[in-house]
């Protein structure tokens, strides 16, 4: 492929997505970026398709093929764990970097993603949302101070997502799991409740997964103390929260070494 233009060439693996779409969409707005491949599995029915027409702006001259082409400075990957793994590993072999957006791999296929890393750049992250991230760092400092509480806390994490979610809790919910956990040494994870559960113990972190309608995401962080509670909840409005976070990490990847980075990474948390 010849080189278009000095901005960054873009490519977008599972374009034809939800979320492919709308990083196609806002990337074309983008004075930095060019969109230059847009990748889907040989089987998808818009396969062929110009890739401006199904986004919304109009014919761009970049058709849905299969392959990464030449000349591809980064990708962004929204797809599926198996499809997310496969695109790491031709990015690794290929030396491109890549932002690895897609939820519920397995602990086996993050190691996968991990292993490419040696190779290439790779951002990943359990979400792309910027005010996720930055709600990260702060359920952190709150679990760092509480730690050590007398009385003990109780900490229950609620997320709502769409009808069409496959997995559940979601990737961010047990991802401010494991951020409490490490911070306040909770051994339990426990996933809903129902029956004669006796007393909360005090050693467990409970998840409660809402699928309702069209949502994009909403996290509640409850930190339940005895006579106060203090909760941190972050919401998303449209899928363009993670669209705009991949783009960040697709720009910040830009002249890095190979290696695993994170959102924490790409806003300097």
């Amino acid at each position: 492929m010849t080189r278009k233009s000095d901005r960054l060439q873009l490519a977008v693996h599972g374009a034809a997505g939800r979320m492919g779409l709308r990083v196609v969409s806002l990337a074309l707005q983008d004075a930095e970026l060019q969109v230059a491949a847009a990748i889907e599995s040989a089987g998808n029915p818009q396969q062929g398709r110009d890739l401006g027409e199904l986004a919304g702006p109009g014919a761009k001259g970049v058709v849905i093929g299969t392959e990464i082409p030449l000349g591809i400075d980064v990708l962004i990957d929204f797809s599926t764990p198996e499809a997310a793994v496969a695109i790491a590993q031709k990015c690794a072999e290929r030396r491109i970097a890549a932002v690895i957006a897609t939820t519920g791999l397995s602990e086996a296929q993050r190691d996968e993603v991990q292993a490419a890393a040696q190779l290439t750049p790779i951002v990943f992250a359990p979400s792309m949302s910027l005010a996720v991230n930055v709600a990260m760092k702060l359920v952190r400092e709150a679990a760092r101070a509480l730690r050590g509480i007398p009385d003990g806390v109780d900490v229950e994490i609620v997320e709502r997502h769409h009808r069409f979610k496959e997995d559940a809790p979601s990737g961010t919910a047990l991802k401010f799991g494991q951020i409490i956990a490490d911070e306040m040494g909770q051994t339990e994870h426990r996933h809903g409740r129902e029956g004669q559960t006796g007393q909360r113990p005090r050693n467990e972190i409970a998840y409660h997964a809402v699928r309702t309608g069209d949502n994009v995401g909403e996290h509640e962080i409850i930190f339940g103390l005895m006579g106060e509670t203090l909760e941190v909840y972050v919401r998303g409005h449209t899928r363009d929260s993670y669209a705009y976070g991949a783009l960040a990490a697709a720009k910040f990847l830009v002249g890095r070494g190979a290696g695993l980075y994170t959102m924490a990474d790409v806003l300097g948390l």
